[in-house]
């Protein structure tokens, strides 16, 4: 058995990588999006399209809103043994950089949502996020719902699960790169000169970054608002930061 995949975006990505075994479940009489999908599904001659009632499906993902469609997704590293999602470690991430190469890298510290992990996956694939560190403990993981979320984007973008994130942030700033925490206190990040090879750490729906994360990094940065609620939602907040970083390095600033 492998992944199992909801939402239009997710399954047309599903579908690229799809390996032998995979399989498209379309609830019978569904129109629209559904014959697209199907369309799509037989041009990729590995995958096999399955017609089934629609409480099938709803047993199938536990009644998540599936749209009439479930992909049920075999690809090569799953076939191998390997994670659904790409992962790799820190030390790996580092040691295929080259000596002067640009990085962004982001740190989620107890990032608890999925859907807030989807979303921001999805900006990490749009701004060219080198690598996502998340830990095992305390933290959404990549599964079905991040998958949709995400927009297929889970992906393609690389991550690394980790045991003590303090540890690898470290190991980080040994290999030359500068840490910037999201904090409500911090400088402005427009006012912030980010370098070639900057991690950026984003903390907790709640409780923001730990005490311990805190005291590792080198800036504290904060996006400047003049609403009438105290926060924006960590996913908004993740892609806006990440938008200035990549705009600054555009403008060569």
């Amino acid at each position: 058995m492998g992944e199992k995949v909801i939402g239009v975006h997710a399954i047309e990505e599903g579908l690229k990588k799809a390996a032998s075994g995979s399989v498209l479940y379309i609830a019978r009489g569904m129109g629209g999006h559904t014959q697209d999908l199907e369309r799509q599904a037989r041009l990729n001659q590995k995958v096999v399209v399955k017609k089934l009632a629609k409480v099938e499906l709803d047993r199938m993902v536990e009644n998540a809103d599936h749209r009439g469609v479930v992909l049920d997704l075999i690809t090569s590293s799953i076939q191998q043994g390997a994670s659904k999602i790409p992962m790799l470690t820190v030390k790996e991430f580092c040691k295929n950089l080259k000596q002067d190469e640009k990085a962004l890298v982001l740190v989620l510290d107890e990032i608890t949502d999925p859907h807030n992990l989807g979303a921001i996956l999805r900006s990490a694939d749009q701004f060219s996020v080198a690598l996502v560190i998340i830990p095992e403990r305390r933290s959404a993981q990549a599964n079905t719902t991040v998958v949709k979320v995400s927009s297929g984007a889970a992906h393609y973008v690389p991550m690394a699960r980790v045991t003590n994130i303090n540890r690898e942030i470290e190991y980080l700033k040994g290999q030359g790169f500068w840490v910037y925490g999201a904090a409500m206190d911090g400088q402005a990040a427009y006012k912030t000169t980010f370098p070639d090879r900057t991690v950026l750490i984003m903390g907790n729906e709640g409780k923001g970054i730990g005490q311990l994360t805190q005291r590792l990094c080198d800036h504290l940065v904060s996006i400047p608002m003049t609403g009438h609620i105290d926060s924006l939602n960590v996913s908004v907040a993740t892609g806006i930061l990440l938008y200035e970083v990549r705009r600054q390095q555009a403008i060569g600033k």
